[in-house]
């Protein structure tokens, strides 16, 4: 019997189908090859149509069937992992009305502010655990205010895996963890949060059935089963935002455990059993997959818009014809610190822990008869893994104190030099792992679906692929001190993110 993982991720879609009895992926697929555009019509705003999604994920399923290394016909249950705080809102007969606004759209966050001094700031995060911001109900809040007429044919709103279930199965359903991460659900009392809603007019109906994370959110629809090669008794019973998911991957779902991502954006997520929050609301607090009124285990999200997307633009830009591979070995050829070439990877967005500010990303202290090739793509990863090491002493300050951190090897992490580099900055050792968003999201489907006795049974077989240990701590403290004190020197003098229009 198999597993069917989901992962919808900003670049591109990934599935993989994992083996019940050795829980080990046994074919992957991605799709597209080349990464999804965003589309950006005004200067911090980013969209995707959730219809790509749907056609990318149909695209990848079949791609990962003609592999015939399984038969699909096997597999038993469907999880998804999707990329966290996008809006998707369709009318009743289930049609998109509008492309999805994504996770690192700025435009929401003028509103959000105001929303959380309006209603204030002690007790809204006791209640929501952080700023509305620029979280799903502020960008809903911004559609009913810029685009009524949308607005008013609204039947239901969505995260991203929630649409993509509601094209399996015909069904529209959702989670205390979706909701979380949305900023619609209220800690205290344990549901919906009313007074939200109200503060911004949202009409509660919108909100889908709310079920457990783990269970039943429909069975695939006969002629998608059909087109997919897939049996019509399967069920969708998973489904969760990118981060918690990668942590379920890992094994992160006790307290005091953290795992890590360098995707797209990078993350560092830890598990808490109380309801803690940042005053600055810099770092998130959402509700975990194994979340329960009994048992509130939330995840403390730490994300950093700008770290595979710089990347990706020091590829595109300075080395297009090379792989990331051998980028990453031009990278290793420079000493550490680049010969003081400084890099703000900060060019995706507002981020958050930054006070929703955006800096822009920034190359800075370039010697036009030093620097090189190698300088610049090994200041773009030390920037990256400075800006991993700023979030984390937010994390720090907020009582996270981890003694290791886990995480996949796969996006920066496939880097040797960045993950030695990530290491020696925070100071903190990293397991490696054999896994991704898609694995983890098969995993949960086999835990939803009753497959496993329980969550602990799902991970028997997880193994470390490599423990990295700090090496050159001492060295990089004074240079990310330098690179601490330009960034301060830069929040000094930029706005919070406005919105393009009001």
């Amino acid at each position: 019997m198999y597993l069917l993982g989901i992962d919808i991720g900003t670049s591109s879609i990934k599935v993989a189908v994992v083996d019940i009895e050795t829980q080990k992926s046994v074919a992957t697929a991605q799709y597209p090859d080349d990464e999804t555009s965003i589309k950006s019509l005004f200067p911090g705003w980013a969209e995707q149509s959730p219809l790509d999604w749907w056609e990318h994920t149909q695209k990848a399923i079949l791609k990962l069937n003609a592999t015939k290394l399984f038969n699909p016909k096997e597999i038993k249950a469907i999880g998804i992992g999707y990329q966290m705080h996008g809006l998707v809102i369709v009318d009743k007969s289930q049609n998109v009305l509008r492309d999805s606004i994504i996770w690192c759209d700025s435009r929401a966050v003028e509103l959000g502010n105001k929303a959380f001094d309006e209603l204030g700031h002690d007790k809204t995060l006791k209640s929501l655990l952080n700023s509305p911001g620029n979280f799903t109900a502020s960008k809903l809040a911004w559609v009913k205010q810029n685009e009524p007429e949308v607005y008013e044919q609204v039947y239901k709103m969505m995260l991203p895996g929630d649409f993509i279930a509601m094209k399996l199965t015909g069904e529209i359903t959702t989670n205390i963890s979706s909701l979380s991460e949305g900023i619609f659900w209220d800690f205290k009392k344990n549901q919906l949060s009313d007074e939200l809603l109200k503060y911004y007019g949202l009409d509660q109906q919108l909100i889908p059935e709310i079920k457990p994370l783990f269970s039943s959110h429909g069975t695939i629809k006969r002629e998608v089963a059909h087109s997919l090669g897939l049996s019509s008794d399967v069920i969708v019973s998973y489904k969760a935002g990118d981060q918690p998911n990668n942590a379920l991957s890992l094994n992160v779902l006790r307290p005091g455990e953290v795992a890590a991502t360098a995707g797209t954006s990078g993350v560092i997520y830890g598990i808490s059993d109380s309801l803690t929050y940042d005053k600055q609301s810099r770092v998130n607090s959402f509700a975990h997959v194994n979340y329960s009124e009994e048992q509130a285990y939330t995840g403390v999200l730490l994300c950093i818009n700008g770290t595979g997307s710089m990347y990706r633009w020091a590829k595109h830009n300075f080395a297009p014809q090379l792989s990331y591979t051998e980028i990453n070995h031009i990278a290793s050829q420079a000493p550490i610190g680049s010969k003081s070439l400084k890099v703000l990877p900060f060019g995706n967005g507002a981020e958050r822990m930054l006070n929703n500010k955006y800096t822009g990303a920034q190359l800075i202290g370039i010697d036009l008869n030093t620097h090189q090739q190698s300088h610049i793509f090994r200041a773009v990863q030390e920037g990256i893994a400075f800006a991993f090491r700023y979030g984390l002493d937010i994390m720090r300050e907020n009582g996270m104190q981890p003694q290791v951190i886990r995480a996949g090897k796969a996006n920066l992490f496939l880097s040797d030099l960045f993950a030695q580099t990530f290491v020696d900055v925070t100071g903190v050792p990293i397991e490696l792992y054999d896994n991704n968003g898609s694995v983890g999201a098969a995993i949960g489907a086999g835990i939803g679906a009753g497959l496993f006795k329980n969550i602990e049974e799902a991970f028997t077989k997880h193994e470390i692929l490599e423990h990295i240990s700090p090496l050159h701590t001492k060295t990089y403290e004074p240079i990310y001190q330098e690179w601490k004190e330009i960034l301060k020197q830069t929040l000094q003098h930029t706005e919070p993110k406005k919105s393009e229009i009001q």
